[in-house]
């Protein structure tokens, strides 16, 4: 989920190269913690376009997030997260991370991972 926000906040053209380079470290590192596991490469290749499918259908629940009420917001996750317990603390939680992701630069995040 933090991904998706993250995706959606700082997509544009400008940031177009270093996003899909994000991206795809991310399912790369993915895809190795699978095989670490032990997974053969058909179950990698099997639980890889299950992974990317909800990632994708993540995204695009949340593209229009600005424009949802709280209940629509609620219905969003509850796809995703059918035994959650406390589900109105986890749209408090990221609302408040896509809050701060609005407030700075994707510049901000990258100086801070890459600079020691």
């Amino acid at each position: 989920m933090h991904f998706s926000f993250f995706l959606k906040n700082y997509k544009n053209e400008e940031n177009k190269i270093i996003l899909q380079e994000i991206y795809d470290f991310n399912f790369r590192q993915l895809e190795l913690s699978i095989r670490e596991i032990g997974y053969g490469d058909q179950s990698i290749n099997k639980k890889m376009k299950d992974y990317i499918n909800l990632f994708h259908a993540m995204v695009s629940e949340i593209h229009f997030w600005e424009d949802l009420n709280k209940s629509e917001k609620l219905k969003k996750f509850s796809v995703f997260l059918t035994d959650f317990d406390d589900i109105d603390h986890l749209l408090d939680y990221f609302e408040q991370f896509n809050e701060n992701l609005s407030k700075k630069t994707l510049n901000s995040y990258l100086k801070s991972v890459s600079n020691p």
